[in-house]
């Protein structure tokens, strides 16, 4: 990646990007320079097929303290601009993720609290330093959840933990986020990052980038349907596409031949023609 982000460093190795968040004398706290730099990455994570996964992490102590304050209550006026910023178009970082093409992995090193953790929810697999906490801290603050973790939360974690947790805004520990299965996995502070960049090259070794793609969005977008016959049909359409491509027949020559697949997709412009299939407009 060779974009300059004013908030953000990022290191790509191997196919895996990453992305650290980059205030850390603020404890990594979120402003609108750095939902403006977060919305620009992602967007160019999709068509950029060298990133097969992107790791997000703090720099310093933190992960990301909440929304940056110092301005006072305005500070929170920036959730309120995307609609404006919006028109009609999904600038949200949380469905910037939410959308993207590549897996994301969370690795949480530090204090999480606010945008902080709720940044964290759309992103596929969550690991914790065993020193951070992470807090839904919206009622302390006045404040109602943002960032869509309403929808998010509850199907991560249940009804009713999810409101245990956000009802008392108490800060969370790592064995009792993992306990929930809010995170996959616990680590010693210098451990965390390996053991999350190990896992994303899982990710991108001797699989497919458009398969990858698709298999993400089909359980993401899934997750609210109200039978299977909506994820039949639609994975119907998409074994068609793929059944009638280069990297089916990459992956069964693969198999039959024992040696490594080398898929020939992109995710950058082969993607089926009804890709995305979900509504791309924010609700009026």
């Amino acid at each position: 990646m060779s974009a300059h982000y004013e908030t953000l460093l990022t290191t790509l190795v191997d196919g895996v990007l990453t992305v650290t968040l980059n205030r850390p004398e603020r404890l990594n706290a979120y402003n609108p320079a750095m939902q403006n730099d977060l919305l620009a990455l992602f967007a160019a994570v999709n068509d950029n097929d060298a990133v097969r996964v992107v790791v997000v992490t703090g720099a310093g102590r933190g992960f990301c303290a909440g929304a940056d304050i110092s301005g006072g209550g305005d500070s929170f006026k920036v959730w309120g601009n995307e609609r404006e910023q919006a028109k009609g178009q999904r600038q949200s970082i949380t469905l910037a993720i939410y959308d993207c093409k590549k897996p994301v992995i969370a690795a949480i090193n530090g204090v999480a609290v606010g945008v902080g953790i709720t940044m964290c929810l759309p992103m596929d697999v969550r690991l914790m330093s065993s020193t951070a906490k992470i807090g839904f801290i919206f009622n302390r603050r006045g404040m109602v959840m943002e960032a869509g973790s309403s929808w998010f939360l509850p199907r991560l974690v249940g009804m009713q933990q999810a409101q245990e947790w956000v009802a008392s805004g108490e800060m969370i520990g790592p064995e009792e986020a993992l306990k929930a299965g809010l995170v996959r996995s616990v680590h010693q502070p210098e451990d965390l990052l390996p053991a999350a960049q190990a896992l994303a090259r899982k990710f991108c070794t001797g699989t497919s980038a458009v398969t990858t793609a698709l298999n993400r969005q089909l359980m993401w977008k899934m997750a609210g349907a109200q039978n299977p016959e909506d994820a039949l049909k639609l994975d119907i359409e998409c074994i068609k596409y793929m059944a009638a491509s280069a990297d089916i027949k990459e992956g069964v020559a693969a198999f039959v031949e024992k040696r490594p697949a080398q898929f020939p997709l992109k995710a950058s412009k082969d993607m089926p023609p009804f890709y995305p299939w979900w509504d791309t407009k924010a609700a009026e």
